[in-house]
């Protein structure tokens, strides 16, 4: 299996260089593909007792956190990602250790031996989990789950996750469903943990100032076409300021545009984040990564996006639950059922009816947080800690 495997993935590195190479001068991945498929300044972790953990991008990196923060010594940590928001995010750890993590093919020479690999969510890399085995590290599966919308392409390819599953010890799922998905998959010491994303703290970084006579209203997070949709559907009221937060920032630009031409057309004032901090525009485009939680802070209303066509399965409503703010969602949430269910007065609506939800939202209780999860357990689970101790 580990031989077939590692053929079809060099077959797949050899098919994909042209395409890499290509790639590798846009600017979202003209850091991570030169380090990724090429090594390019990207040497192993020390070899050493650290604490190994593997996220994809920025929220997910943002959401560990908490237990790095555990690492009694913080040069032990080890973190490797996916994309350049998340190796920018994970550098804020000052002692820590980030790399890109390398093609599968690399794996085999370039890990180095940690105490333990930790690994968030999804990211299912056979070599990444098979190599750390035969090095001797304990390997954990953090914050699993299995979407509804997932769950049978998963099952055609049971064979496949019971074969990396083998080489996992443990794994902490995010509800009981998902427990039983990952056990009929392979998972052998399976844990329901909840998702780790409700034991943080959701504190601004920034202060932003705010005139008591404007409500705020952020669309957060939102995808593709989301824009256009929300904004065709939504009446703002007169005095409202609209802050318009896009998921990724290779869409800044056409959003930008987008924004430009529903200002001049509304008779509103615009401007970019990046480029007046004031806050005294009607319609500002945040195009600064990790402000999201610092406009939370100041805002009234929140339309989530990520939910208004089905494809993306939403994205956390905790952020702005924790500010209390009157949260409304699409439809499409499949994959933040659990988060959802420790939030209160959180409105999903299908995107026909968020006119009519949108217009009366004043009349709607603010969202809040009804469920925070206990982090004590998890971390002795996942640093082995003894007596409560931190490593």
């Amino acid at each position: 299996m580990h031989f077939f495997y590692y053929s079809v993935a060099t077959l797949l590195y050899l098919l994909a260089l042209p395409l890499l190479l290509y790639l590798r001068f846009k600017t979202k991945y003209q850091k991570s593909i030169p380090a990724r498929f090429f090594l390019k300044d990207n040497v192993p972790f020390c070899e050493k007792e650290g604490i190994w953990f593997h996220a994809c991008s920025f929220g997910e990196v943002r959401s560990l956190s908490p237990f790095i923060q555990k690492v009694a010594n913080p040069s032990d940590v080890r973190i490797s990602v996916i994309t350049q928001t998340g190796f920018e995010e994970a550098q804020k750890y000052t002692h820590a250790q980030v790399r890109y993590l390398p093609f599968e093919i690399f794996l085999s020479f370039w890990i180095k031996k940690q105490k333990t690999l930790i690994v968030m969510e999804a990211e299912l890399w056979p070599m990444l989990f098979c190599v750390a085995k035969a090095k001797g590290m304990k390997t954990v599966l953090l914050n699993a789950r299995i979407s509804d919308h997932s769950y049978a392409s998963y099952q055609r390819f049971a064979w496949v996750y019971r074969w990396i599953f083998s080489y996992i010890d443990v794994v902490l799922a995010q509800s009981d469903v998902d427990g039983k998905r990952l056990t009929s998959l392979g998972a052998k010491e399976v844990y329901v943990s909840g998702n780790i994303k409700t034991f943080q703290d959701y504190r601004p970084t920034k202060h932003y100032s705010k005139m008591n006579t404007r409500r705020i209203v952020i669309l957060a997070s939102t995808h593709e076409g989301e824009e256009e949709l929300i904004l065709l559907h939504i009446k703002l009221q007169p005095d409202d300021q609209l802050i318009v937060v896009p998921r990724h920032p290779e869409r800044f630009e056409r959003v930008d545009t987008l924004l430009n031409t529903f200002a001049f057309k509304e008779g509103k004032r615009y401007t970019r984040l990046s480029l007046d901090t004031s806050m005294e525009k009607d319609i500002l485009l945040c195009d600064k990564m990790g402000e999201l939680v610092n406009l939370y802070a100041i805002a009234d209303v929140v339309i989530l996006g990520g939910s208004f066509r089905d494809g993306i399965g939403g994205h956390n409503p905790l952020e702005p639950a924790y500010f209390g703010v009157k949260l409304i969602s699409g439809e499409f949430i499949f994959n933040q059922k659990v988060l959802f269910e420790s939030v209160e007065n959180a409105i999903t609506c299908k995107v026909e009816d968020l006119g009519n939800v949108f217009d009366r939202i004043e009349e709607s209780p603010n969202s809040a947080i009804t469920h925070r999860g206990d982090i004590a357990p998890l971390v002795d689970k996942l640093l082995g800690n003894e007596n409560g101790k931190s490593v």
